[in-house]
């Protein structure tokens, strides 16, 4: 049983910030992004913490804070840095739930030779993929599938975020033969109360394995 999930989606601008805060909540999880492109408002571990209400101590801070909001290595370059993949070895809770949120999608890339992907395989931590239920969905999904079995990535299960679309949601867990962990609806207000209403509706703990 493993105590640390990975949260990555099949493109970016999904809901897996919102839904990584949800879970992190639900398993009183901490919480680690190792890598935050664009500094201007509020960063994906502030959201996690307000939405989530995570203490301090249980956001990791990030091992690369790169000012603009674009892929991590073209970040990286208007900074005038280079992310390593040996510095972002997962940091040590001592025992405690860790949820860790990638960026964007699989394949975005880390610098000129490495994908987020590849990070995901070396950690060997079971993955949760998010996918959003609009059109282009099936594609996105069973690609991404596809990808993380191609690495011998354990795939936890597929996470669907917005309005129900049962047939495609059908689609994608049949063809892909993924479980279906459930699906998040867009909230309006969204807050930390209706995101745990929404968690406690539509999640249950024990199908994270943990």
């Amino acid at each position: 049983m493993s105590r640390r999930i990975v949260v990555s989606g099949t493109d970016t601008e999904i809901g897996k910030t919102v839904f990584a805060a949800g879970l992190a909540d639900m398993l009183g999880a901490c919480y680690w992004k190792p890598i935050q492109s664009g500094l201007d408002g509020e960063t994906d571990s502030q959201i996690v913490a307000r939405l989530g209400g995570l203490s301090e101590d249980r956001i990791l801070p990030e091992r690369y804070r790169l000012t603009t909001p674009v892929s991590p290595h073209q970040s990286a370059a208007i900074d005038g840095v280079s992310i390593d993949m040996a510095a972002l070895d997962v940091p040590d809770t001592g025992g405690r739930r860790l949820v860790i949120e990638g960026a964007g999608g699989l394949m975005v890339p880390l610098n000129r030779s490495t994908l987020y992907i590849d990070a995901f395989a070396r950690w060997r931590i079971p993955v949760v993929l998010c996918a959003r239920t609009s059109l282009g969905t099936i594609n996105h999904s069973l690609l991404s599938i596809e990808a993380l079995r191609h690495r011998g990535i354990e795939l936890l299960g597929i996470v669907f975020i917005g309005d129900s679309h049962p047939e495609s949601e059908r689609a994608i867990c049949e063809i892909g033969r993924v479980q279906r962990l459930g699906r998040l609806p867009r909230l309006s207000p969204l807050t930390r109360d209706t995101l745990r209403e929404a968690f406690a509706t539509s999640f249950k703990p024990a199908d994270f394995g943990l």
